[in-house]
């Protein structure tokens, strides 16, 4: 259990892809989008994962995280179970000076939106920031994973 504390930004180019060290599919659902907290189910290449996430500081800054390790096959069956809209993205890593940007590439009802997150140790953390990096959207509750999941990206 932690408090996850990230900045989320949309993409201005393709450039990431170049310097990526790691790219995967992710497909993910919700068990429960209320927005004092969500329950995510996430098939990540071959692994499963159960999240549950807390409500977002007013800043939208940070929130309580857990995370568990389930099967993949446990996984695909709780997806069964996940309100209607599913998640399909591609994820890509890249390594910007000391940390590590994850860019999602959404896919399906989501397609065209591509957003990069950086994880931080505190809400005052200096990070370098690479010129793909477009508007900050931290806090912005329609760019939320469970509110693609409502309303999706096609919709807007």
């Amino acid at each position: 259990m932690a408090i996850e504390i990230e900045r989320k930004f949309l993409v201005t180019s393709e450039d990431y892809k170049k310097k990526a060290f790691k790219k995967t599919r992710i497909l993910q659902g919700f068990l429960s989008t209320h927005k004092e907290r969500t329950v995510r189910i996430r098939v990540k290449d071959d692994e499963g994962l159960i999240t549950v996430k807390g409500i977002s500081s007013q800043d939208g800054l940070s929130r309580f995280e857990w995370e568990k390790t389930i099967t993949e096959q446990e996984a695909k069956l709780l997806l069964n179970l996940c309100e209607p809209i599913i998640i399909d993205k591609i994820r890509y890593e890249v390594k910007v000076g000391n940390h590590i940007f994850e860019i999602d590439e959404f896919l399906a009802d989501n397609e065209g939106l591509v957003i990069a997150e950086v994880e931080l140790k505190n809400e005052d953390e200096v990070f370098e920031k690479p010129h793909w990096l477009g508007q900050e959207v931290t806090g912005n509750v329609k760019y939320y994973n469970s509110q693609l999941s409502i309303k999706p990206f096609k919709m807007w």
